[in-house]
């Protein structure tokens, strides 16, 4: 399904979100670059790699970021615009299995997800294995859409989530199916305390979640 939309999903994104996302991923970048020191970074479900070439900009020279994602029609994207933006030695991308990463344990100073998690066949798994390639002391940021808590704003985002969306992508993209997945996968996505209880029993400390635009978006940290 996203090899089928992976030529339009950046544009897609930016127009269904009012171009919203991109301080959404500004956000979690700062969150994930937060200090003057080389990191390891593994971006999980990373897809064009938008939010690989953000932390790229955002990090120290010495550092150093990996992108995976099951989609090798996204990756292919992601790789174009890498090259494209003068930063093939930082940022390598690979196809492989979020939930069962090839790297070694402890290998990874900052693990990151924007807008894949929900797309976990395991959650729980996932997060394991995000915990599992942490150093001791790394940090998790993932970033997520959400139902707003207000019903009145929940009314309007189900709305234009569940109708109009599925509409416009699946005119732009020819795919109505996936852009009535995506959605279906929001509401799918376990609550705010729910999902950091879920990123405690997994074995992550320090679990705190902050909401953005009035909810539609949140951003989850978690330590090892």
């Amino acid at each position: 399904m996203f090899d089928n939309i992976a030529e339009d999903y950046d544009r897609l994104n930016h127009i269904m979100s009012l171009d919203i996302d991109r301080t959404w991923r500004k956000r979690a970048v700062k969150a994930t670059a937060d200090t003057c020191d080389d990191l390891q970074v593994l971006d999980v479900a990373c897809g064009t790699g938008d939010f690989s070439i953000g932390i790229a900009r955002a990090t120290s020279e010495g550092s150093r970021i990996t992108g995976i994602d099951l989609s090798e029609g996204m990756i292919a994207i992601g790789r174009k615009k890498v090259s494209e933006g003068g930063l093939s030695d930082k940022i390598v991308m690979e196809q492989g299995d979020c939930e069962n990463l090839r790297f070694a344990a402890e290998t990874f100073d900052r693990v990151t997800v924007a807008f894949g998690v929900r797309n976990f066949e395991h959650l729980e798994l996932g997060l394991k294995e995000m915990l599992r390639v942490l150093k001791p002391g790394g940090k998790a940021v993932i970033l997520e859409l959400s139902l707003p808590g207000n019903p009145v704003l929940r009314f309007i985002f189900n709305l234009y989530f569940l109708h109009i969306l599925p509409a416009i992508g699946g005119a732009v993209s020819g795919d109505k199916g996936a852009y009535a997945y995506l959605p279906a996968s929001v509401l799918g996505f376990p609550k705010p305390d729910v999902f950091r209880q879920m990123m405690q029993d997994c074995g992550f400390s320090s679990v705190s979640d902050k909401a953005f635009t009035f909810g539609v978006c949140r951003m989850f940290i978690g330590v090892k």
